[in-house]
């Protein structure tokens, strides 16, 4: 079996011998294309080395320094800090908990997003033409709210006085428990009001992607697989998940540095009456945190890029190997 494989598969030699030689018109055509592929990408390039490469530089040299707003007024050179700044960031801060509470409310975030958006894609090629415009129309209502918008309405639901919630639940419990009752005053149910408000603005984006993901699913195997006994669950993990594994893959990536990075809604919730030193999530700690300390709030970015990078780098070798093929 190994004599036939070291057959079948060419050496290093065979395939250098199976290149043929460029003569100089291929060469110079190449050149040419290559030339004109640069000229292309040039003014990308360079909008990106501007925007996004010289801020990045430059938030990396100054998390190595003591830069302050003294030295912006001043016109000083700040001094070279070394790692302090990411030392006192990790040992003399609330930075941890911060990340660790980022970490958790990411997890939660995706997992509801991408369990409640593909159930409603499923759900959407289930129902009729008419039901399916107005689910959609629905959804479409709650992608294209402004965050800020969504979390000032969301706010008034729950408010102290007069919140829907309070009232719905004394009138259901007979009670007047529920009166004046702060839902955001405790942290918890801070992070369950601002549960429902992102999954409610994001379950539409899921849902949209994989409703038309499952529009390449072959009916015919989905029939075939039905009248051989296969369960619901079963069509979906063997024949579905496959032709959708690309796609949800991208969704998941995409979720994961949205929810890392949220900040209106944890933001205006807190300026609604929440405790901003319990609710606090890596956006919103990046804003408060050190008023004119651009050294130390440059390190808190950096640990920020470098997370993000790598919740995605597995995204990017997945891409990069299929690419390959």
């Amino acid at each position: 079996m190994s004599e036939t494989a070291a057959l079948i598969t060419p050496t290093d030699d065979s395939r250098s011998r199976q290149r043929a030689p460029l003569n100089p018109r291929e060469k110079s055509r190449r050149r040419r294309e290559a030339r004109g592929a640069w000229t292309l990408l040039g003014p990308s390039l360079i909008i990106l080395g501007v925007m996004v490469g010289y801020p990045a530089v430059l938030m990396v040299i100054q998390s190595f320094t003591d830069y302050t707003v003294k030295n912006k007024v001043q016109g000083t050179l700040p001094d070279f800090i070394g790692l302090e700044n990411y030392i006192d960031l990790f040992t003399q801060s609330d930075f941890p908990a911060v990340l660790m509470r980022s970490l958790g409310l990411m997890v939660v975030l995706t997992v509801l997003n991408l369990t409640f958006g593909i159930l409603v894609a499923v759900l959407m090629t289930r129902l009729s033409k008419a039901w399916r415009i107005v689910v959609s129309v629905g959804l479409l209502l709650a992608w294209a709210m402004p965050p800020l918008t969504a979390t000032v309405v969301w706010g008034w639901i729950f408010d102290t006085q007069y919140g829907v919630v309070n009232w719905l639940l004394n009138t259901v419990t007979g009670t007047s428990d529920w009166t004046n009752h702060s839902w955001l005053l405790n942290p918890w149910s801070f992070y369950l009001v601002l549960t429902i408000i992102i999954v409610w603005q994001s379950v539409p984006f899921v849902a949209f992607t994989t409703y038309a993901g499952l529009g390449q699913v072959p009916g015919e195997v989905l029939e075939a697989a039905s009248l051989d006994g296969a369960t619901g669950w079963q069509r979906f993990r063997l024949i579905v998940f496959p032709y959708l594994r690309s796609i949800l893959t991208v969704v998941l990536v995409l979720q994961i540095i949205w929810n890392l990075r949220i900040f209106t809604q944890v933001y205006a919730l807190q300026s609604r009456g929440g405790l901003a030193s319990e609710t606090n999530v890596l956006g919103t700690y990046l804003f408060r945190q050190g008023v004119g300390e651009f050294g130390a709030t440059a390190a808190i970015g950096v640990v920020m890029v470098i997370l993000l990078l790598a919740l995605s780098w597995g995204y990017v070798r997945t891409t990069l190997k299929e690419e390959e093929l």
